[in-house]
């Protein structure tokens, strides 16, 4: 027996970053959108804890139990009293760390599979809990959709959404860290007053009346000038895809990845293809959101 769960990637159309707090983390105000592009995570019965991966990038991803996926069947093991044998297989399409929550996404995904390979029983509200507890990201990836998250972008709010948003990501050729960003973020930021973060009304009545446009005007990253401190080339992939008829462009989340919104389907086709023949990034991609979160398939 196997359960297979697919959970997909994020994009957050509001990234606001508060100062530093004493225990190292950020309060943010953090709009997520899911998108369609998906990893697919299997868990079958096994003789101990065993995580494999396939895909993009997939030599880049940890094998070992401080993986997402292996750390969140210990944390339900470890609940419920049982032993985390479990072979857990990944089936990568999400950036491997690229901004978009591919790993986040992987820790739900195992968390909500074990729970139905093993029986569990556990309640949405327990599994948001274990989520929270393995990365600020993991909740949303558990439940999808849109949602704005505060604290350090665990504590969700579902949000409105009216119709589809189409996107195009430009996939670049290396990773970003993500702690890497935010202490570029703090190093940047040194010596200016950094305001608490807020959610932007704009960007909520963009979503709730699924304008793109007015959405376009509204999106902000406040992580977007550490990425591109870190990560110059990633100005030229922005460009492009501005000039490619883009409505916006931005920095998806800690980057490298970048987000172009468009305005319709045929415009993101169109984006994506000139994206490609400009030589700025490793591959594009398009997708539509909001979607669902982990799903069993």
């Amino acid at each position: 027996m196997s359960v297979t769960v697919r959970v997909p990637a994020k994009v957050n159309v509001q990234l606001s970053v508060g100062p530093a707090r004493p225990d190292g983390y950020h309060d943010l105000a953090n709009v997520f959108l899911a998108v369609g592009l998906y990893d697919e995570i299997t868990v079958t019965p096994a003789d101990t804890l065993r995580v494999t991966c396939a895909g993009p990038d997939a030599d880049q991803v940890p094998l070992d139990r401080g993986n997402l996926a292996a750390r969140a069947a210990i944390a339900l093991a470890e609940r419920h009293g049982r032993e985390p044998a479990v072979h857990i297989h990944i089936d990568k399409d999400i950036p491997v760390a690229g901004g978009m929550a591919g790993g986040s996404a992987d820790g739900a995904g195992a968390l909500l599979a074990c729970d139905a390979l093993w029986g569990t029983g556990a309640s949405r509200d327990e599994l948001l809990a274990l989520c929270a507890d393995l990365g600020s990201d993991v909740p949303f990836s558990l439940i999808g959709g849109a949602a704005l998250g505060t604290g350090r972008g665990e504590k969700l709010t579902e949000l409105a959404v009216t119709g589809t948003f189409h996107w195009v990501f430009a996939m670049a050729p290396r990773g970003l860290s993500t702690p890497a960003v935010f202490r570029e973020f703090d190093r940047l930021g040194a010596d200016a007053d950094i305001p608490d973060p807020v959610v932007s009304q704009a960007v909520l009545d963009a979503l709730a009346s699924g304008d793109p446009g007015a959405l376009a005007v509204a999106v902000s990253n406040d992580l977007q000038p550490a990425a591109l401190s870190l990560f110059p080339e990633l100005a030229d992939t922005l460009a492009a895809g501005r000039a490619a008829g883009a409505l916006t462009a931005l920095v998806s989340g800690s980057g490298p990845t970048t987000a172009f919104l468009a305005g319709d389907a045929d415009s993101a086709t169109v984006i994506a293809s000139v994206l490609r023949a400009s030589g700025t990034s490793a591959s594009v991609r398009t997708a539509e959101g909001p979607v669902p979160g982990a799903t069993v398939v």
